[in-house]
Parts: C-alpha cells; structure tokens; sequence
C-alpha cells in the first residue's frame, strides 16, 4: 500500500512538473538597437560571406586538385577551409534572412539547431588551430622526424577526435537548454540564437546551463590557447639554439600564417569574453564584436594562407599554367 501511495506521488509530482513546464513556440532576435543606417552592416556581412564562399571553396580546388599538396600539413588547411565554409553558411544566410527581411522570430527547435551549428564549427576552428600548431612544433622542433610523425593516418586521427568530442560537448551544452522553462521574456538579446543570451532567459534553475558555459569556454578558448601558447614556447626555444639568424628567420616564416590566423581568430574573443565578465559591455558592442569574430577569419583564412604561403602561391601557379597549356591545346 505504501508503495503504491509512494508511486501515485512521484506520478501527480511528474504531471504537476510537466503542466507547469513552459517550451516557447518562437523567440524573438532583437538584433541591434536603436542605431541607424544598420541595414549596411548587413550587405556588409553579405560581401563577406560571397568572398569566404569564394575564397574557402577556391582554396578547397586547389588543395584537391594540387598533388604537391595532398600532405598532412594541407589536410589541415583543406579541414579549417571547410569548417570555415560550413560556419559561415551555418550563420550568415539565416542572419540575413533574420534583419534584412525582418523575419525575427525564431522556432525553439530552430533556435537550437542555430545554436548548435554556430558554436560547433566555432569550436572546431578553435581545435583545428591546436592541430596546426602541432604541426609546426614537430616541423621546427623534430625536423627530421617530421614525415614519421606527422603522418596522415596521425593528422586524421586528431581532426576526427576533435570533431567527435566536440559534436559531444556542444550536443550536450545546447541539449541542456531543453530542460528549461520560458515564463517570462522571449526575446534574444543577440544577432543569433547565442548560448548565454536563451538560457538566461529561463525562469527555473538554469545553475547547470551556466556551469556548462563556463566548461565550453574553457575547452574551446582557454584549452587551445594553452596549448599554442606552449608550443610556441618549445618553438622559440628551439629556435633560440640555432646559431644562424638566417636560419631562425627562415623557420619562423614557416609559422607567419598560423600566427596571423591565432590572432584573428582569439583576440577578439577573448577581449569580448574578458569584457564581458570585468565590467558591462552594451548588447550592441557584444553583437559587433561577435558577428565580426565569427565572421571575419572564415574570409581572411583562405587569403592568408593564399598569399603568405610560398606552397600554396606556387601551387596556384602551376594549376593554371597547366590548364592555360590544356586549354590552349585543345583550341
């Protein structure tokens, strides 16, 4: 009998839990406030993604096509080029849709799948960047060891982990966002449907959801950042013990590109985080900030390594003499 009234209990507690359970048909972006002109910003953000479009599939050709280039250090490239192309079509198109045809209302499950998208090939840009610089710690610091190494089967066993524990943790991060309950505000104080902006929106505990923020932020920024951080000392150490300047100067270059691509990726990111903690930082100043750090590196990714890399430049040129002599061949 007692077992009985114990399991009528947990029963009417269930029901009361999921009447009272609030799921939101729609959110609603807010987007930018009260500043002018905005809808610039926007065909602004259109051009930048035709060239990262542009730019991300012609360096994809290349890499595919380029037999000198079918090497672990390029299968790296080929892999960021992609995240790069997958990010910036996961965000763009539908923020366009969002502001510039007033479409501002969200579906939840949408809302979710936005989220996920988003933050996932994010969080593989950031990882990707760790792969890399591996590469050049073993490059500079074990160079004739270099091919045993850094093999293929070795590169994609890494960018398949980094892409299988990420699918993980940002299925489980936004997957939490499920739990809560919508009572009150609906409306997203962002240019997407961002991970901190929904959550708190909750009207119950949402302790778990920000515990998992702060894991995310660890495991995408603060991990990887580390991690380059430490190569580059090894790197620089192992630079310091070669005795010609030529030499140092030479190896260096070999890490030029990825350098410029750490900064553009994490500077803003870490300013907008640290801001974001230290001190208020306005909705409108978080959105500029985040849009261009999502945005921006897809576009200039593709260049950076088309113009600072001698492989690349010198690939490019065989491919189009070679095709100019088909061509010319068969006219």
């Amino acid at each position: 009998m007692r077992l009985m009234y114990c399991t009528l209990a947990a029963m009417t507690s269930s029901i009361l839990m999921n009447t009272t359970f609030v799921r939101p048909a729609k959110f609603y972006l807010s987007g930018f406030s009260n500043i002018s002109h905005v809808t610039y910003y926007y065909v602004f953000l259109c051009f930048v993604y035709i060239i990262t479009i542009l730019g991300n599939v012609f360096l994809l050709l290349i890499i595919l096509l380029v037999k000198t280039l079918h090497t672990p250090k390029y299968m790296i490239v080929f892999n960021l080029a992609l995240i790069d192309l997958c990010g910036s079509t996961a965000l763009i198109p539908k923020l366009l849709d969002t502001f510039l045809f007033n479409r501002r209302y969200i579906v939840y499950g949408a809302c979710l799948s936005y989220m996920f998208f988003v933050l996932y090939f994010a969080s593989l840009q950031s990882w990707t960047l760790v792969t890399m610089a591996y590469d050049r710690l073993i490059a500079i610091c074990c160079p004739l060891r270099y091919h045993s190494i850094v093999t293929k089967n070795a590169i994609v066993a890494m960018l398949l982990f980094a892409w299988l524990f990420l699918l993980s943790l940002i299925a489980f991060t936004v997957g939490l966002i499920d739990r809560l309950s919508f009572c009150g505000s609906l409306v997203v104080q962002s240019f997407y449907c961002d991970h901190a902006p929904v959550y708190r929106l909750a009207c119950n505990d949402s302790s778990l959801n920000n515990i998992m923020a702060y894991v995310a932020l660890i495991a995408i920024i603060c991990i990887p950042l580390i991690l380059i951080f430490l190569t580059y000392v090894c790197i620089f150490i192992a630079l310091s013990r070669i005795a010609s300047k030529e030499e140092r100067l030479r190896a260096l270059k070999t890490c030029t590109s990825h350098l410029i691509l750490v900064i553009i990726f994490f500077l803003p990111l870490v300013a907008t985080n640290i801001a974001a903690v230290a001190s208020y930082i306005h909705p409108n100043t978080r959105i500029i900030n985040s849009s261009l750090t999502h945005t921006i590196p897809g576009l200039l990714n593709p260049i950076v390594y088309s113009l600072k890399t001698r492989e690349v430049l010198n690939a490019i040129k065989t491919f189009f003499k070679r095709n100019r002599h088909i061509l010319a061949a068969k006219l």
